[in-house]
This record gives C-alpha cells, sequence and structure tokens, in this order.
C-alpha cells in the first residue's frame, strides 16, 4: 500500500495521488522550496560540496536533475544518493543493486529517514528528487522543477557557466511550453495510469495525445521546442518520452500510439538521447522494475515485461533541421 508522513510517521494512503469526485489523478504537492543562490541572499548559499542530491534512475522527475548536474558539469560540486528502483512497504528505501547507492550522508535504510531529519514533524510524501544542505541540516528542495532553475545558474563558479538552459530571451516560450507539457504529458500520463474512473482515463488520454499531436507537428519545422536550441523545456519533456514505450504505453494504458509512431518525437528523443553524458543518466532497467513493481493495484504480480527492445543510439533525422550538433543553451 502507498505511504505517505503525517507528522512526522509514515500512515497508509489509499494511492500515490488524491482523486477528485469525478476520479481524476490529483498529484500531491511538494512542501520544501527554498531556494539555493549563489549570493546566499536566500539562506542557502552555492557552494562545492555542500549539498546533496537524492534521487531515483527511474523518476522522471529526478532524472530532470541528474541530466542538469550532468551537463553543467557538476557532479564533483553536489554528490548524489541513489535509492532502489523498487518502492517498498516503506516507500523508497537504500538497498543494494546495480546503480543504487547507500545514503551517503547519514546511512539511513529509509529515504523517510532523511525528511525526518529535516522536519522531525514532517506531514507529506516522501519524494524524489530531495537536495539536502549539509550545514543547515534540512531539505531545501524537493520540487524538480524549482532544483533545476538552481542547477542551471547558482552553481555557475564551479560548473559550466557557459550553458544556459533557461535563457532570458526565451523564458516566456519556456514557460508556455512547460505548462503545456507539464498537464498533458508529463503529468498526463500519470493522470491516466492512477486515473479512478473511465471518464478521467478518457479524457486525460485525449488530452495527452492531443499534445503529442501538436509536439509532433512543431518538431517537423524545428530542431527543439523553442528552436534550434536545447533549453530546459526539451529536458523536461524528455524524461517522459524516453519512459513512453517500455512503461506508460502498457502499464499506464497509454496505447493509443507508441512513440516510435510518431517520426519527428521518436527523432528528437534520440537526438537529445545522444547528447554527450545523457544517455548515462537513463537507466531503464530501474524504470521498468519500478513501475511494473511498485504499483500492486495495476501490476498485483509485479511481473516485469521482456521488451520493447529499444535503440536509442539508432541514428536520428534532427540535423536535417539544423546542421550543427545541438546548441547546449551557449
Amino acid at each position: 500500500m502507498p505511504k505517505a508522513m503525517k507528522d512526522g510517521k509514515l500512515v497508509d494512503v489509499e494511492d500515490f495521488g488524491d482523486a477528485d469526485d469525478a476520479g481524476h489523478f490529483l498529484r500531491r504537492t511538494s512542501v520544501f522550496h527554498d531556494r539555493v543562490t549563489a549570493d546566499g541572499s536566500s539562506g542557502f548559499r552555492a557552494e562545492p560540496g555542500r549539498y546533496h542530491l537524492y534521487v531515483s534512475h527511474a523518476c522522471p522527475w529526478a532524472h530532470r536533475t541528474l541530466i542538469l548536474r550532468k551537463l553543467k558539469k557538476l557532479e564533483e560540486v553536489i554528490s548524489v544518493s541513489v535509492v532502489h528502483p523498487l518502492m517498498g512497504p516503506e516507500s523508497w528505501h537504500f538497498g543494494e543493486c546495480d546503480g543504487c547507492t547507500e545514503d551517503h550522508l547519514f546511512g539511513s535504510r529509509y529515504l523517510y529517514e532523511v525528511y525526518t531529519r529535516a522536519r522531525a514533524d514532517y506531514t507529506g510524501i516522501v519524494t524524489v528528487p530531495a537536495l539536502f544542505d549539509r550545514e543547515t541540516g534540512t531539505i531545501v528542495n524537493n520540487e524538480s522543477a524549482e532544483i533545476i532553475r538552481m542547477l542551471n545558474s547558482e552553481f555557475d563558479a564551479w560548473g559550466e557557466a557557459r550553458l544556459d538552459f533557461y535563457p532570458e530571451k526565451l523564458r516566456p516560450a519556456i514557460d508556455a511550453i512547460n505548462r503545456e507539457v507539464y498537464d498533458n504529458v508529463n503529468d498526463g500520463v500519470y493522470r491516466a495510469g492512477f486515473a479512478h474512473s473511465q471518464r478521467a482515463y478518457d479524457e486525460a488520454v485525449e488530452s495527452l495525445f492531443a499534445a503529442l499531436d501538436r509536439l509532433e507537428k512543431q518538431l517537423a519545422h524545428q530542431r527543439f521546442l523553442t528552436g534550434d536550441r536545447v533549453t530546459e523545456a526539451d529536458w523536461r519533456l524528455f524524461t517522459t518520452l524516453v519512459r513512453f514505450d517500455a512503461v506508460y504505453y502498457l502499464h499506464f494504458k497509454c496505447n493509443r500510439k507508441r512513440l516510435v509512431d510518431y517520426p519527428n518525437l521518436w527523432n528528437y528523443t534520440r537526438d537529445l538521447y545522444q547528447v554527450p553524458g545523457v544517455a548515462e543518466t537513463v537507466r531503464l532497467d530501474h524504470i521498468k522494475q519500478h513501475y511494473y513493481g511498485s504499483h500492486p493495484q495495476l501490476n498485483p504480480r509485479g511481473i516485469v515485461p521482456a521488451g520493447p527492445d529499444i535503440d536509442f543510439f539508432e541514428p536520428h533525422d534532427r540535423y536535417r533541421l539544423v546542421p550543427e550538433a545541438p546548441e547546449l543553451g551557449m
């Protein structure tokens, strides 16, 4: 049964999110929203070795932070611990597996113990990613959209300062794309998979594939979502697309079309996957084990399908739109 926390104690909850009267899946909100800043004006100054990131390779939200950490060259600046892909009776836990780590800060067995270190009476869900501050002993932030903005700009004194995935001139366009993609695609697959009624499922699937159809048309004429330059918006979409055929198509019943049935979106996904360093952040073994093994209400026996066989290194055709290698925010 899924877990949440109330006053620092684990409690059972009915599902991985809430639902309204019509059966629509409602994502529970993040709790920690402080910000790391380069000048320390927020109370959390950017410093090498001070912050630690808790992630799951399975989670698309955590995956965003791993991509930004890799591309901004912050691996030696911000350390990381990786939970086991299976969400067990005590929610996220640390355990032995290929690609997992121990809790490098405290040796915790469960991620909820990190949350109660930060706030003894914590009430909410235990999520990844979570950015922990060694100096103050608290979680700074557990909202992926906010963490990637920090990684993009606040650690530039030690990372790849030439890269900017949220350039000022493109911010209105990026924000508009993010809203569309989040509502209909990133969260849309979950609204389909965890729908509590046929009506809610039908509405989620209709919105999801209408959005994918629009993105397919848009990407016929430009290499990336805002034009010729890779931005935050692309990475936010990518982490859903790279999981689509392996888990969302079957497990979340998003089976009107596969990603490979969209020529532009499929080539676009391979284009992003082949950006140096990105493939290292994609663990389909963790992704499949997590989704098929952690949602007994959707897959009671936890059997992980053998396929599909997906070759993200297959050559793509995106050079026809921009012949050079992707301009990674420079």
